[in-house]
């Protein structure tokens, strides 16, 4: 697998080419802004790119997606209920194929509602659900702390220790971790009740 991690925009997000060594096919997840730099990295690999994806619908993970499908014919995938336009909705537990690649969808809201992980060769791209040290936020419309807990919790700490997690902005203290890394040194994922979660949320 092609993998790479493409710091773009001004609020310091991640953009991420994959792509299939054996058919050259790739997708990318949140082209939020510096579409340029995406097509540089795809044409550098030899790669096609035919998907976009969105892990949320946020505008800086979104901002740069018409451009992207203009310049590639990409298909845009979103969750079933995002409001971006897109050609191919997917649900918890979704996989869509990328040649030899099996791109599965987790389905975790609580950021915002339409949020989705993606999990590619044990690479986890988090979005705005989980960063390094930190998560997103749930004071934004559609925010849901109750539900963002049930996706941490519930979701992405059932996942193996030596997945490798990629998250939307480099506000951490490095660039990627894993799942076992944040387990053990986000102070967010320490153990805690859905209400004390909820009251941990509120605090500045």
């Amino acid at each position: 697998m092609i993998f790479e991690q493409l710091p773009v925009g001004p609020m310091q997000n991640f953009a991420y080419l994959i792509g299939d060594e054996r058919t050259r096919l790739a997708a990318v997840v949140d082209p939020g802004w510096d579409i340029e730099i995406i097509l540089e990295a795809a044409q550098r690999n030899n790669l096609q790119i035919i998907y976009a994806i969105s892990t949320h619908s946020h505008h800086d993970h979104t901002s740069g997606m018409d451009e992207l499908v203009r310049k590639t014919s990409a298909k845009v995938v979103a969750h079933e209920v995002s409001r971006i336009g897109k050609n191919i909705s997917v649900r918890d537990g979704d996989v869509v194929q990328l040649g030899s690649l099996e791109i599965k969808f987790i389905y975790t809201p609580g950021h915002s509602p339409d949020h989705v992980c993606v999990l590619v060769s044990g690479k986890l791209m988090t979005g705005d659900a989980l960063f390094v040290g930190e998560c997103g936020r749930t004071d934004l419309p559609g925010g849901s702390s109750e539900q963002l807990y049930d996706s941490l919790f519930n979701k992405l700490m059932k996942l193996s220790d030596d997945v490798e997690v990629y998250p939307g902005h480099d506000y951490g203290t490095k660039l990627h971790s894993t799942i076992g890394y944040e387990r053990l040194h986000n102070y967010v994922l320490k153990p805690r009740t859905v209400k004390e979660f909820v009251q941990f949320m509120k605090e500045p």
